[in-house]
């Protein structure tokens, strides 16, 4: 079970988040996070982030994804309506750094990102929410708002004892780099998108 294991406050471009470390015990040296805008509050449904993890795109700019310009957007969006960003430690579809750094040399290849996992002998998506659905048990949230494209995320709220009150769409334009990748999501994952850049 995840349990709150330390906590402080964190002024950011979007305002102060309390950032909280979630893990099962306190020597985990991976812990999921919670960032709660001061302004936060659980008498209406809460605007949430549910993000995985990307080193390559969040950390450093890496335009072979939209992950980095999806986290900044989120905060944004937290930071204006009072909201959660749920940072989730499970990098590349929770296939781990070495194992995508692998994927893009499949993809530089020809390969779409769906099926450099699988040539790995990987799933497509192995990315997992109900330690995410305990967090926000934990924090006192039962009802979001998610900020989303994702289907299996608002699948997962839709089981758990959360209420699902709205999908707010996160799209964000493609570049040249990351438009195979944006495509491959919309036609292969059934996430939400406008990748190909058409009305």
């Amino acid at each position: 079970m995840m349990k709150r294991q330390a906590a402080a406050v964190i002024p950011t471009p979007w305002g102060n988040f309390n950032m909280v470390a979630f893990a099962e015990n306190e020597t985990e040296r991976m812990p999921h996070l919670a960032m709660i805008h001061e302004k936060m509050t659980t008498s209406a449904p809460v605007l949430v982030r549910m993000h995985s993890e990307c080193l390559t795109g969040d950390l450093f700019g890496s335009k072979r994804c939209d992950c980095g310009e999806q986290l900044e957007k989120a905060m944004e969006m937290c930071g204006q309506e009072g909201g959660i960003v749920l940072y989730l430690r499970q990098e590349g579809r929770n296939i781990g750094l070495i194992n995508k750094l692998k994927a893009y040399q499949l993809q530089d290849r020809g390969l779409n990102s769906a099926d450099a996992n699988t040539h790995l002998g990987l799933e497509v998506d192995g990315r997992r929410y109900d330690e995410a659905i305990q967090i926000l048990t934990e924090i006192g949230v039962t009802a979001i708002r998610l900020i989303t494209n994702n289907p299996l995320k608002m699948r997962a709220i839709d089981e758990s004892a959360i209420q699902f009150v709205e999908r707010v769409p996160l799209v964000i334009a493609p570049r040249r780099e990351n438009r195979f990748y944006l495509q491959t999501k919309e036609d292969l994952m059934g996430h939400l998108l406008n990748a190909n850049g058409k009305d």
